[in-house]
């Protein structure tokens, strides 16, 4: 399969899903090796404010204790950690976006603290950053800059959680024209107790879905009591309800009926962004259960040192090479894409838009991912604990029943399964993407028997084989389905999340293969990172091969299908390996480092 000529904003910057069309490889990718100083030393910074002035009151934090949250809030503000993404005209740094990730990571330390952080600096700031007018972002963006306000975002009610467009709050001009009045209500806010401004949605008439800014001492506005919830449990979450509540004409958010736009844009980069901060929480727990895994001993010896123990060790650090590996690689594409415009221009929030809804797939692919990720790894960490791993004294208790909610936020798993291959989907038919083209040379492949082959001949070929067998595959189960389909193709929603499981496997090992070579020093690779990528493989390609049939059993019958099913076989690459000998490479450079062995 030879690089696809797709169409970019920049010859240099492949666009959106180009992944799928180009070689392992084609192009060079950012990754925690290639940051730079300043990048380092934001995350340094905000890394030694988590260790030193949150993690050290996390169960202040877990009591709900607000005026604390605000309090590190503040402190935060103080070290330009809030301002990141505020243009430097209105109290900002305005950085760029792998340095807010960065930010993302180093706060995801603790699920409590990483929802407020989160919820204060990015969907609560970044529709006024995005779409307030000058007026808009003079007044509130130098205060959200330092948290002497502080932000939240209401879009759910109780019948529109994914399909935000479902929304029933309503907004009428009032008689004199002075005046919106909101009439509804909202659910799970983040923040909601004691935030200062809200990004509020509501239709204007009944039917033009709007943004608006709502201050908390709207009259009518009022904000319900705390919930109790299962999971980070010390975030501030509360409904919201509006009553003739009064808002100036000049809150008015963007344009009437254009809120999808702020909506759908800011889900775009929470999804990008949830990557990066389960990140933070998965490193931590590694370094933990590894901890509490070599003190702990079992029949004299520490539980450490039993292979199965290992195995999963070794497993938990794969999957964090492999999300971050995806994280940041997609990150510097927006960045890319904005690298020679200029940010005190009038019209760069417009491109930074563009450039974060061209990442749209990658960007579902870092929240299904990531949140997949971090549960099979707090997972892996109770067990580890054993008993222990139950009982609130272990922070992994908290931490399983923190990351449950990832899984929710930004739209759920399988509303985003159902986003990545749709999207993929509809870029091809506007021709923005060659995939019919692809999937029909995938398809004279196949008949064929044709495997792809490693334009690499080193230690990694077989798993740069695997990653391009898996585009090939996915490729091919799209171009099948939407044949047989059609328009109705959105309705079978099995097949597309199954192809959307081949898709992100694909990212995965397109993406660690890449960021391996790039990082071999003198053309040799690093053993570590070549066990890692490895241990992915191994698991993912019996995976694809399993999604690849269940898509085709949904999608074709008869001999039609038993054609199908015999052609998989063609791009099987299961390698077989000692999964012992690749644990242990892992496992001796976690023991080293004390945790994840790669340091950003």
């Amino acid at each position: 399969m030879s690089t696809a000529n797709t169409p970019a904003a920049s010859k240099d910057v492949p666009p959106g899903g180009a992944f799928l069309f180009q070689e392992v490889g084609a192009s060079p990718i950012v990754t925690p090796e290639t940051f730079s100083e300043e990048q380092r030393m934001f995350f340094r910074t905000a890394l030694q404010f988590s260790h030193e002035q949150m993690l050290p009151q996390a169960d202040k934090i877990e009591h709900k204790d607000n005026v604390l949250l605000r309090e590190l809030l503040r402190q935060a503000g103080e070290l330009g950690l809030l301002s990141v993404d505020i243009p430097e005209a209105y109290g900002g740094t305005g950085l760029d976006k792998t340095t807010s990730l960065l930010l993302a990571e180093a706060m995801g330390l603790n699920g409590s603290w990483s929802v407020t952080f989160g919820a204060h600096v990015g969907i609560g700031t970044l529709p006024i950053v995005w779409f307030g007018n000058a007026a808009q972002k003079a007044k509130y963006l130098p205060k959200l800059a330092t948290s002497e306000w502080v932000a939240a975002y209401a879009l759910t009610e109780q019948g529109s959680g994914s399909d935000a467009l479902g929304a029933k709050t309503k907004a009428v001009l009032s008689p004199d024209g002075k005046h919106w009045i909101l009439n509804g209500s909202k659910l799970f806010i983040t923040n909601a107790a004691f935030a200062d401004v809200f990004v509020v949605f509501a239709k204007v008439d009944g039917d033009k879905f709007t943004g608006f800014i709502v201050e908390k001492d709207t009259p009518g506005f009022t904000v319900g009591p705390e919930e109790h919830k299962m999971g980070i449990r010390g975030s501030s979450t509360c409904p919201l309800y509006f009553e003739d509540a009064r808002v100036p004409v000049e809150n008015l958010l963007g344009e009437v009926g254009k809120g999808h736009k702020i909506a759908f844009n800011i889900l775009n980069y929470g999804r990008l962004k949830l990557g990066a901060g389960v990140l933070g929480g998965m490193k931590l727990q590694l370094a933990e259960a590894l901890r509490f895994a070599q003190e702990r001993k079992q029949f004299g010896t520490p539980i450490s040192r039993f292979p199965l123990s290992r195995e999963k060790l070794a497993r938990m650090t794969a999957l964090i090479h492999a999300l971050e590996s995806m994280t940041y690689r997609t990150s510097g594409l927006v960045d890319a894409r904005l690298a020679a415009r200029d940010k005190s221009a009038p019209d760069f929030e417009s491109h930074l838009l563009a450039a974060v809804e061209e990442y749209a797939i990658e960007s579902s692919i870092m929240k299904v991912y990531g949140s997949e990720a971090l549960w099979q790894l707090v997972d892996d960490a109770v067990q580890l604990h054993g008993g222990a791993g139950y009982i609130e004294e272990y922070p992994v208790e908290r931490a399983y029943r923190d990351a449950r909610i990832n899984r929710i936020f930004e739209g759920t798993n399988e509303i985003n399964r159902m986003l990545i291959t749709g999207m993929l989907l509809k870029r091809a038919v506007k021709g923005d993407l060659p995939l019919f083209a692809m999937a029909g040379n995938v398809a004279e492949e196949m008949a064929r028997g044709e495997k792809p082959q490693a334009r690499t001949q080193d230690e990694l070929a077989p798993q740069e084989v695997a990653a391009e067998a898996a585009k090939r595959l996915a490729l091919h189960g799209l171009s099948l389905a939407a044949q047989t389909f059609g328009p109705e193709l959105e309705k079978h929603q099995d097949v597309l999340a199954a192809l959307t499981d081949v898709v992100m496997d694909a990212f995965a090992l397109d993406s660690m293969v890449a960021r391996a070579r790039q990082a071999a020093t003198d053309g040799k690779l690093d053993p570590v990172r070549v066990a890692l990528i490895r241990t992915i493989a191994f698991d993912s390609t019996s995976r694809i091969q399993d999604r690849m049939r269940r898509a085709l059993c949904s999608t074709l019958k008869g001999d039609a299908l038993a054609k199908e099913l015999g052609r998989l076989g063609t791009l099987d690459t299961f390698t077989p390996y000692d999964p012992a000998e690749v644990r242990e490479t892992v496992m001796a450079a976690v023991e080293s480092a004390g945790g994840y062995p790669f340091a950003a």
